[in-house]
């Protein structure tokens, strides 16, 4: 462990807690740092964005959130809880994989590719999370994944195979997928970089129908009008730092940063 990560920090108080919060988060693969002391929070219900160039160190800091990447120096947080780790005095301890694994129930992540299990039909694929993790009834969970299904718009593709669906389709059931989880905070990571222009339309609806709902969501994204219609915060990153950050309309409009500038007038 070292120095920076075992290093006490502010615990959040309870009552005012933020559902991610970051403090000093350094992320290193071998000698490249990644992140460089990443400090943030995100409200609860909140719509936070992430954007940046490639290689910024988004879908890292993402992947990091629910422990899939662990941190090398900081403190992440998760509704007031160490991602991760238990502090115990002055000195943090690694959780157990079991341990990591009851946390990250609690965590829904929608990847770049959709991840599903192709011998599963769309329905399966939903229904298997709760069954196996969290021992669901088979029956009950059939039809809480027929509701998801139905709420992303395919009820009437429940019995199709991935292989059977466009890629947006996919994309729909693998946000059904982790619903069913019944997550309080939902990880996006690109989820429409990998789709043909005519089928974003249909996950970023999807996508704002879970925040008008109230879900928290973090949302790396390159798409800047869902960003500004459905964000309350945006981020920009560039080379593993907090560039600019403010409210999506602001920075989008008026950025003040010459980096966010020059990066925005390539992809507006």
């Amino acid at each position: 462990m070292t120095d920076k990560l075992s290093k006490k920090q502010d615990t959040p108080a309870k009552g005012t807690v933020p559902m991610v919060k970051a403090q000093d988060v350094h992320k290193s693969f071998g000698h490249v740092e990644v992140l460089k002391g990443i400090d943030l929070e995100v409200k609860p219900g909140e719509v936070f964005c992430l954007i940046g160039p490639s290689g910024s160190g988004k879908s890292t800091f993402l992947r990091c959130i629910n422990h899939l990447e662990k941190i090398n120096a900081g403190r992440l947080y998760v509704d007031g809880e160490l991602v991760g780790y238990r502090q115990q005095g002055d000195k943090l301890y690694e959780l157990r994989d079991r341990e990591v694994a009851m946390k990250r129930r609690d965590i829904g992540m929608v990847f770049q590719r959709f991840n599903l299990f192709p011998h599963m039909t769309a329905v399966e694929n939903v229904m298997e999370a709760p069954v196996q993790v969290k021992g669901a009834n088979r029956a009950q969970a059939k039809e809480r994944a027929m509701q998801l299904l139905e709420r992303v718009g395919l009820a009437d593709r429940a019995g199709h195979y991935p292989s059977q669906l466009s890629g947006g389709q996919q994309q729909r059931v693998a946000i059904a997928r982790a619903l069913a989880m019944d997550p309080k905070l939902m990880l996006f990571d690109e989820p429409t970089s990998a789709l043909d222009p005519e089928l974003v339309g249909d996950v970023l609806d999807v996508m704002r129908d879970l925040a008008e709902s109230g879900m928290t969501m973090v949302v790396v994204t390159h798409e800047m009008g869902f960003a500004r219609e459905v964000g309350d915060s945006l981020v920009f990153m560039d080379d593993g730092v907090v560039v600019e950050s403010g409210h999506p309309r602001d920075v989008l409009t008026n950025p003040q940063h010459e980096r966010t500038q020059s990066f925005l007038s390539k992809v507006l």
